[in-house]
């Protein structure tokens, strides 16, 4: 989850609603070698070799890396070079873990060769008892950070003594 709320996420704050339009989160779990092999399980798999791409259906699991995605629904599609992997696409509920950080939302892009990920769609980033919410976030993985735009609200946990708790900055 969020190892550490940028600056731009505490200063977006109103005093007592925790609403923003948009804020910008340091996402350093989700860095990603996006050169890394994809492996994808799934119940079922339909192959269009003319158009490119792959559907696979039924507890969809994406491995690359650290990184993980869930979903029941997700088109492959290939570039035009033989094995590559260009784009990702997954819908019905999307599931998305790295490291230690998590994100859910509606549907999920992943453009492999530009190393981001859109989620769209009731998109919830949590950490221990600390969350944010949008409607759509972009993580980018090669340098570890998400922006978060439409209607960003952020829940932050403190503790009694009014420091972070433990793990959070």
């Amino acid at each position: 989850m969020i190892r550490c709320l940028s600056v731009a996420v505490l200063l977006s704050l109103a005093p007592l609603g925790v609403a923003a339009q948009g804020a910008e989160v340091a996402f350093g779990g989700m860095r990603q070698d996006t050169s890394a092999p994809v492996e994808v399980t799934a119940d079922a798999l339909q192959v269009n070799q003319s158009d490119g791409t792959a559907l696979y259906t039924g507890n969809v699991l994406i491995a690359q890396g650290q990184m993980r995605l869930a979903a029941p629904r997700v088109l492959v599609v290939y570039a035009q070079q033989a094995g590559r992997i260009k784009r990702m696409e997954a819908t019905g509920g999307v599931t998305l873990v790295s490291g230690s950080e998590a994100a859910e939302a509606q549907r999920a892009d992943y453009d492999i060769e530009g190393g981001k990920v859109i989620m769209s769609g009731n998109v919830l980033l949590t950490q221990g008892p600390s969350a944010l919410t949008a409607e759509r976030m972009v993580v980018d993985l090669k340098d570890g950070t998400a922006q978060m735009t439409g209607r960003v609200r952020t829940v932050l946990q403190q503790s009694p003594d009014g420091t972070a708790p433990q793990g959070q900055p």
